[in-house]
């Protein structure tokens, strides 16, 4: 009898989600935080900036902070240095955000560990825009 396929979590994600909210997200189309999130948007998910220095990107609003975006979280995508990140994870466990994503050589252990004991799925050193290409053809 076969079994099953185990149910994956990044996919389960990646299909469940709408709203991504990319902080560090810069308007600069040399930057991968640009990049991967004008590929995300072209999957149908709905970016949206969370960056002090902008006021839109990518055709939408940008918010200094996550706790300043007035809409629905699904995933919190991280382009910071690691150094940034906890205040981040601090603010999406505040916000009950359900899932936080670290982008490759975003490392963060305690905050990481931090958002987990809060129930928060974690996804970390790993490219959104490499993953939903491997996971959703």
């Amino acid at each position: 009898m076969a079994s099953l396929p185990q149910s994956d979590p990044i996919t389960d994600l990646l299909k469940s989600a709408k709203n991504i909210a990319v902080v560090g997200l810069s308007c600069n189309p040399l930057r991968a935080s640009h990049g991967v999130s004008a590929y995300m948007q072209s999957q149908g998910y709905r970016i949206i900036p969370v960056n002090p220095q902008i006021q839109e990107c990518l055709g939408e609003r940008a918010y200094s902070s996550l706790l300043e975006v007035p809409e629905k979280i699904d995933i919190v995508n991280i382009f910071r240095r690691p150094e940034f990140v906890e205040e981040v994870v601090d603010q999406a466990i505040q916000l009950k955000v359900p899932a936080i994503w670290m982008q490759e050589d975003v490392i963060h252990e305690k905050a990481a560990e931090k958002a987990r004991q809060a129930g928060v799925l974690v996804v970390m050193d790993r490219c959104i825009l490499k993953e939903h290409r491997a996971r959703m053809r």
